[in-house]
């Protein structure tokens, strides 16, 4: 099992945020520079927060990963705080998004 870990994530799309395809975006969203994804640019990640986030890039714990199943892409899935989340709550999060991929969220250790 993999363990959680710290990484530090860039916002480019935060809450409000409504992309080309007009998602409108209810959580933070952004890239750990420095990590490569499969689809060869930044790791992207989901942010969950209890509080605003009102500052371009957040440290936080990686929880969980999202597995798609029909794309090249896994999501990082961080909290910028200490609560613990289900995997519920992580999956209706992120459904804005993952509704539309065969996807499986796997808890760290």
């Amino acid at each position: 099992m993999i363990k959680k870990f710290n990484v530090t994530v860039t916002i480019d799309r935060p809450i409000g945020y409504i992309d080309s395809h007009k998602n409108y975006y209810p959580i933070n969203y952004g890239y750990v520079k420095g990590i490569l994804a499969k689809d060869g640019e930044w790791q992207d990640a989901y942010i969950l927060s209890d509080s605003p986030i009102t500052t371009h890039t957040i440290n936080g714990e990686v929880i969980a990963i999202i597995v798609r199943k029909n794309d090249v892409e896994d999501k990082w899935v961080v909290r910028s705080n200490d609560k613990e989340y289900t995997e519920k709550e992580i999956v209706d999060s992120t459904n804005f998004i993952e509704q539309y991929f065969d996807s499986t969220v796997y808890l760290l250790d």
